[in-house]
């Protein structure tokens, strides 16, 4: 009974990474496409950078998966919720803020995954949490994504509701952390 039980937990693992690998793709896709509908240089420069941090962890999520050893297929709801997402992204009907606001949910979404894996992992037993370790680096690259994301939706939609650039000066970013306490 308690091997099964095993068993069961150390499926439903490989079948979260298999959730992951495929949300990693839509990241990576988004982030392309993002960078062709920018209008803004410096932000899209910004989304270079975390494009090729995507690409890099799709590549450390692979490694992860092998290491692991359990194929599985992604769940799906979770292939529902890519479709709908890649619908949302080609939609003429959003504008590019909320397109930047979708990507940041689906990258929230992952990083929690990643730290919902590794936690499990760490109950299951140590082989799993070894073979896991490296999604570390993913889910801190996937927090630190969130946050320029974060940046990206505050400056476009300042200029989308007044149509002039947030004032990113010293004094309004520490009237702005002020505002957060």
């Amino acid at each position: 009974m308690s091997e099964k039980l095993e068993d069961v937990k150390r499926a439903a693992i490989a079948a979260k990474l298999a959730d992951m690998r495929a949300i990693q793709h839509l990241l990576i896709d988004n982030d392309k496409a993002l960078i062709i509908d920018c209008p803004d240089r410096g932000i899209s420069n910004r989304l270079e950078v975390l494009l090729q941090d995507d690409q890099m962890n799709l590549e450390i999520i692979d490694t992860v998966i092998t290491q692991y050893g359990i194929k599985a297929e992604p769940r799906f709801a979770v292939v529902i919720m890519i479709e709908h997402a890649r619908k949302l992204m080609t939609s003429s009907l959003c504008s590019f803020f909320e397109k930047v606001a979708e990507h940041e949910l689906i990258k929230h979404s992952q990083a929690i995954a990643g730290v919902l894996i590794y936690k499990a992992a760490q109950i299951v037993g140590t082989d799993v949490a070894i073979a896991i370790a490296p999604l570390n680096k993913v889910n801190f690259d996937n927090r630190n994504h969130q946050e320029q994301l974060k940046r990206i939706m505050e400056i476009l939609s300042t200029v989308e509701i007044t149509g002039q650039a947030a004032d990113q000066s010293l004094w309004a970013k520490v009237q702005d952390a002020i505002g957060l306490l």
